[in-house]
């Protein structure tokens, strides 16, 4: 992601973040520059209170209704002067909302306002990569929505299940309790578990549905999909359990971004566009901060990179992997020197590498405009 700073006083800022600490001023995320602005307030003649970005002086503009929870800092623009104002007015992310939780109960709120941070900072990535994401009410069957639903009280009731259906996803509440979700990710002897993975994971598969399954049986996206994760047409309730029950199959390293991912096309697609994700933004973030590898060892030299490109318009995976890589050696290391699990627990073998190329085509394609229906690895 990038750096943000304080347009009143320069002060950086974090992209949750909902006052300056320096010099007390408001703060407001504008999802149509991508930018998080200091504010002013304004009292307009016809005596309603909106707010003035710095970034958009011209503008006036409102918090999203979620704000009042102190779940969302995104801006939406205010009606014109004289106009009655809509009374729930929800943001670029949050209008995608369709359920969440009893806000009443304490931990819910807690829960559901870390949700709220993960699912920002992917939508976040998908305006960067300039990708659609139609809502519920643009497209009612495929429309692209969330339930965020707690456990019900009753231990012997059935638990929610994160998850994925024809452009809804679920995501259980439990996700944002970190010590829960680390049991989980222990017991499952999964590497890496966050709410920010399980956003990126999920929205892959509405990804599939939107960019690959739409474009047709016959369509060269469909052909290239098959070609690289195999035939999704296999039983998927089969698959599952085959891996539950034997793990993943042996040498899976050599194809697969994780062990997950063996199960099925469907998941390997699922778990090589949220890695995709991982890498665009994590390598943003680097350049955002001019990070430079160039380890002091005798072959630092092809270990070395200095992240001087916008990773979201990257020209190919090539690019994308060759800077990555040696970031990825640089902050496991710093991660290990404090105890802590790799941030990149993972190895991307050619095999994954060419998976992860076929997500970059099919989002370079998506942003610009080009139907799916014909793919060019040249595009």
């Amino acid at each position: 992601m990038r750096l943000f700073e304080c347009l009143g006083c320069g002060q950086p800022l974090y992209f949750e973040n909902t006052h300056c600490e320096s010099c007390g001023r408001r703060l407001g995320f504008l999802s149509d520059a991508l930018v998080l602005s200091a504010l002013e307030p304004v009292t307009r003649s016809d005596g309603s209170a909106v707010w003035q970005a710095l970034a958009a002086p011209e503008l006036h503009y409102r918090f999203c209704s979620n704000a009042d929870h102190e779940a969302c800092n995104w801006l939406v623009p205010a009606e014109a002067e004289g106009q009655v104002p809509d009374p729930e007015p929800y943001c670029v992310a949050c209008a995608h909302n369709r359920t969440v939780p009893d806000l009443s109960v304490p931990a819910n709120l807690a829960n559901w306002r870390r949700i709220e941070s993960a699912k920002h900072r992917l939508f976040h990535g998908l305006l960067r990569l300039g990708l659609p994401h139609e809502t519920r009410d643009e497209d009612v069957e495929e429309g692209l929505a969330f339930d965020f639903l707690a456990d019900p009280p009753d231990p012997s009731a059935p638990r929610i299940i994160t998850g994925h259906d024809n452009g809804l996803i679920t995501i259980n509440l439990i996700e944002a309790d970190d010590a829960k979700r680390e049991k989980i990710r222990v017991a499952m002897h999964e590497p890496y578990r966050t709410l920010l993975g399980h956003f990126r994971h999920e929205v892959g598969h509405y990804y599939w549905e939107r960019l690959v399954r739409r474009a047709g049986d016959t369509s060269d996206a469909m052909s290239g999909f098959r070609a690289l994760f195999g035939d999704e047409q296999q039983d998927y309730g089969e698959a599952l359990q085959r891996h539950y029950d034997n793990g993943p199959g042996s040498g899976w390293q050599d194809g697969y971004v994780s062990a997950y991912a063996s199960v099925h096309p469907w998941e390997d697609f699922a778990e090589t566009w949220a890695h995709y994700m991982h890498i665009v933004d994590t390598l943003e973030t680097a350049s955002a901060f001019g990070l430079r590898v160039k380890p002091r060892i005798s072959r630092g030299d092809e270990l070395g990179v200095q992240v001087d490109f916008d990773p979201y318009r990257a020209d190919s995976i090539e690019q994308l992997i060759d800077a990555f890589l040696p970031v990825t050696f640089a902050v496991n290391s710093l991660n290990r020197s404090m105890g802590q699990q790799d941030l990149y627990p993972f190895v991307l073998s050619p095999a994954a590498i060419g998976k992860l190329g076929f997500i970059h085509m099919l989002c370079r394609q998506a942003r610009a405009g080009i139907s799916s229906r014909v793919l060019d690895p040249a595009a």
